[in-house]
C-alpha cells in the first residue's frame, strides 16, 4: 500500500474513535441528566390533609391606637411658667405636679381680698350693733323711725359688701390654686408644650397625659361598608412597628354621623387582651368580622409563591405532584389563604416545601421508631451475650 494511503487511513480511523468516544461521552452526560431524582423520605409530620374551615370576611378598618383616658391641661389663668416638673414619657400618678406657674401677682390679689373681707366684716358687726342700739332706743322712744330705716340700710350694705369680698377672697384662693398644675389620673406625659420661663395665657395648652393601659383602635370605615358594620363584631389588625404580630378586638361603638371630609365612619375597637401598645398614634390597619362562610383553606407555609403564581406539592400515591392553585382571600386570624382550584378536601400536601422537590418524585413514608424501654433492652443485651 503506497505510503499516502496508509497516512489517510490512520487518519480515518483516529477520526472515527474520536467522534465514538465523543458520541459515548454525551450519552453518558445525557444520561447523568436524565436520572431520576432521589427517592425523597418523609415523616407524618411532614405532610397535611386539606381541610375546609371558617373563612371569616368584612370590611377593611383603617385608623390609629388612641388612648380612652387623656387629657390635655392648659392654663387656666395667665402667669409665667416657673417650673415644669415632669418631661415626656415620665410616669405620673393622680394629684402629682407637673406645673408651677408664678403665683406672685395672684398671691397678692388674694391677700388684697381678704384684707377687704376682714375690713367689711368688721364694718358689718359695727352696723349691726347700731341697728341693734337703735332698735333699743326705738323701743324707749328716744329714736326716731327714719334712724332706725338709715340704719337698717346701713347694716344691709355692710352685708352686701362682706358677701362680695368674700366671693372675691375664693375666687383669689381658687386662682391661686391653678397655679399648680396636677395630673388628673394615673398616667404618663405625653407631650410637654411649656418650658420654664415662658408666658402661660389662659388657654394655653401645657401637657399631655394620657393612660396607656387604655388603648384602643380608633378607626374608620368607609360609608358604602358601614352597613356591615355591628357593635360586638370581633376584628382582627395589625399595629406599625409590630410587624408579624396580629391582634384581636371588638368592636365597641360605631359613629352615628359620617366625617363630612373623608366620608368615612368611625368605628372603635377595644383590645380583647392586655397585650396592647402602650404608644398612642401608630397606625393600624385590619379587617372586620362581619360574615363567616366555609371555604377550603391552606396555610401559608404550604404555599408556594412564584411572581404572580401560586403552586403547592401535593401527594398522590408514592410521587410528588406540583399542583397549580388559585388564591382567594386570607383569613386575617390565622394567615391561611382560601384556595379556589387546583385542590380539594382530602388531599394530602407537604406542609412546608422545599425547593429542592421535583415533579414526579418519588417518596417513601419513614417508618417511626419505636422506643425500646430500658427494661426490654437489657433483656436483649443479657440474651446476647449468653
Amino acid at each position: 500500500m503506497p505510503k499516502s494511503s496508509r497516512h489517510a487511513s490512520f487518519f480515518s480511523a483516529s477520526a472515527a474513535a474520536s467522534a465514538s468516544a465523543t458520541a459515548e461521552k454525551v450519552g453518558d452526560n445525557k444520561k447523568k441528566a436524565e436520572k431520576p431524582a432521589p427517592k425523597l423520605l418523609i415523616a407524618a409530620e411532614d405532610i397535611m390533609t386539606v381541610q375546609n374551615n371558617a373563612l371569616a370576611s368584612g370590611p377593611v378598618v383603617t385608623g390609629s391606637i388612641q388612648p380612652e383616658r387623656k387629657a390635655d391641661l392648659r392654663a387656666e389663668v395667665s402667669a409665667v411658667v416657673l417650673q415644669v416638673l415632669k418631661e415626656n414619657g415620665e410616669s405620673v400618678k393622680r394629684g402629682d405636679v407637673l406645673v408651677k406657674l408664678d403665683e406672685t401677682s395672684i398671691r397678692d390679689n388674694l391677700n388684697s381680698a381678704e384684707d377687704n373681707a376682714r375690713s367689711a366684716a368688721m364694718s358689718m358687726d359695727q352696723a349691726e350693733r347700731a341697728l341693734q342700739r337703735l332698735k333699743t332706743l326705738r323701743a324707749s322712744g328716744m329714736a326716731s323711725l327714719q334712724a332706725l330705716d338709715e340704719a337698717e340700710m346701713r347694716k344691709n350694705t355692710a352685708q352686701s359688701e362682706l358677701s362680695a369680698s368674700k366671693a372675691r377672697a375664693a375666687a383669689a384662693r381658687q386662682q391661686l390654686q391653678r397655679t399648680v398644675v396636677r395630673a388628673p389620673f394615673d398616667g404618663i406625659v405625653s407631650e410637654r408644650k411649656v418650658s420654664n420661663g415662658d408666658t402661660a395665657s389662659i388657654g394655653k395648652e401645657m401637657v399631655k397625659v394620657i393612660d396607656p393601659s387604655s388603648m384602643r383602635f380608633a378607626g374608620r370605615v368607609s360609608t358604602d361598608k358601614i352597613a356591615m358594620v355591628k357593635v360586638g363584631q370581633a376584628v382582627s389588625f395589625r399595629i406599625n412597628g409590630y410587624a408579624g404580630q396580629e391582634f384581636r378586638g371588638k368592636v365597641t361603638r360605631v359613629d352615628p354621623a359620617a366625617n363630612d371630609v373623608t366620608r368615612q365612619v368611625e368605628v372603635l375597637v377595644a383590645f380583647a387582651d392586655a397585650s396592647q401598645p402602650k404608644v398612642s398614634g401608630l397606625y393600624a390597619e385590619g379587617n372586620i368580622e362581619a360574615q363567616t362562610v366555609n371555604a377550603l383553606m391552606l396555610p401559608e407555609a404550604a404555599v408556594v409563591k412564584v411572581g404572580d403564581k401560586s403552586y403547592a406539592w401535593q401527594v398522590k400515591g408514592k410521587s410528588l405532584a406540583r399542583v397549580d392553585l388559585q388564591i382567594g382571600k386570607r383569613d386575617q386570624r390565622t394567615g391561611n389563604f382560601e384556595i379556589r382550584s387546583g385542590l380539594s378536601a382530602g388531599d394530602i400536601v407537604m406542609r412546608s416545601p422545599s425547593s429542592s422537590f421535583k415533579d414526579g418524585q418519588s417518596i417513601e413514608m419513614a417508618v417511626p421508631k419505636v422506643a425500646v424501654p430500658k427494661l426490654a433492652m437489657a433483656d436483649i443485651t443479657d440474651a446476647q451475650g449468653k
